[in-house]
């Protein structure tokens, strides 16, 4: 993508204040949502589900198929993303993308591959194993920059967390590794052939880090969007990451919603880091850089311990004005990840202490739903689906 600033003369498709209006007509729509009495939400939801324009035809709150299906198939697979959808996921996020040796995108949680895929059972590729700093982490072992997409091709991807998810490794070796591209014309299909829109809602990973490898992420994104006509502000492309200045690029790349995802309070986005700006996520959720963000997203993904702190015993404290805040200068909030297993869940909601078991993963979706939240990202989309039909039920 960095190797493109010649098209971006011509593709920059919008402004700061057009981006302004956009999220808030999205705050005004959430909000109207939101505002019913229960059974009128809940019809609401249900005939808003797909129809509409653009993030105002989505259900509210919104489940996101976090890395699609992820509690039930290995990540990032076309078959967690179809399951996502088969269960009623309203977005796929599909995918992290990472580049290729030669330039492509793929769809990969992280650029490291070894606990991913069978990589490590292929004697070919041994000696491709490596040590990098990676966002200022020592990470050892395979990458994808390293690989030519018919490399990676050969591979199959594996369950990321085998211990929490032994039932996933049933899968292993099913699927290989999607090009973003590929995920472009699939989400077509699927929208054909479920007769409704299909979004997605892919996220840019360690941009910084591969800026500096001469793969820019973001002009190659921006690229494949606008070959498929999906650039606009109404397109079924959601856009994410965890390095702001990511998004401001993507902001005069796109017209496409932005969304800056935020990590523990005290944690500072890798680009602020690299260029030595010394604040940290507290200060993004502050009002003023919340205002900041507002002038080039359309929404925050914050972890859901900024929408509820934890307490030290790990039972959940009250919550953070972050939703009010937010909302107040027109963004919606994202915030990631709720999954069924003990491990994942805060204290109060465990059951039992095996770290494959379900806990009360219900009880813990009506606790943020309560938040006022604009959706969540989930590894259990059907989860997620009745616990929002209990939630405006109610």
């Amino acid at each position: 993508m960095d190797r493109m600033d010649g098209d971006r003369a011509n593709e920059r498709r919008q402004t700061t204040g057009r981006r302004a209006v956009l999220g808030a007509a999205v705050l005004g729509a959430g909000g109207a949502v939101l505002g019913l009495p229960g059974a009128a939400r809940a019809a609401g939801a249900g005939t808003a589900a797909h129809g509409g324009r653009g993030l105002k035809g989505l259900p509210v709150p919104t489940i996101i198929g976090h890395r699609g299906a992820s509690g039930y198939r290995p990540e990032h697979t076309f078959g967690s993303y179809e399951l996502a959808l088969d269960l009623g996921a309203d977005i796929v996020e599909a995918g992290d993308l990472v580049p290729t040796r030669d330039g492509h995108l793929v769809c990969r949680h992280e650029p490291e591959i070894g606990g991913t895929t069978d990589v490590a059972s292929h004697p070919e590729f041994a000696g491709r194993k490596t040590t990098k700093v990676l966002d200022g982490v020592s990470t050892t072992g395979w990458f994808t920059e390293d690989f030519t997409l018919a490399e990676l091709k050969t591979l199959r991807a594996v369950e990321r967390i085998p211990a929490n998810r032994p039932h996933n490794t049933l899968y292993d070796g099913r699927w290989e590794i999607p090009t973003f591209e590929e995920v472009l014309k699939w989400q077509d299909e699927q929208t054909r052939k479920r007769g409704r829109q299909v979004w997605i809602y892919p996220e840019t990973k360690h941009p910084t880090y591969f800026r500096k490898l001469g793969l820019g992420l973001e002009e190659r994104v921006a690229k494949l969007l606008r070959k498929h006509g999906k650039d606009g502000r109404n397109a079924p492309v959601i856009l994410q990451s965890f390095e702001p200045t990511s998004i401001q690029r993507l902001n005069r790349l796109v017209d496409n919603p932005l969304v800056v995802l935020l990590s523990s309070a005290n944690s500072r986005p890798y680009d602020f880091v690299d260029t030595g700006d010394p604040r940290t996520v507290a200060d993004l959720v502050s009002p003023k850089g919340l205002r900041e963000i507002a002038g080039y997203a359309q929404g925050i993904g914050p972890t859901l311990d900024l929408v509820i702190p934890r307490k030290a015993d790990g039972t959940l404290a009250e919550p953070s004005t972050l939703v009010a805040d937010a909302h107040r200068v027109g963004l919606i909030l994202h915030p990631y990840t709720m999954r069924n297993e003990n491990p994942f869940l805060p204290a109060e909601y465990r059951k039992g202490t095996a770290a494959d078991a379900y806990g009360d993963a219900f009880g813990a979706f009506a606790a943020y739903f309560a938040t006022g939240i604009d959706g969540v990202f989930t590894d259990n989309a059907d989860t997620g689906l009745l616990a929002r039909a209990d939630f405006l039920a109610r």
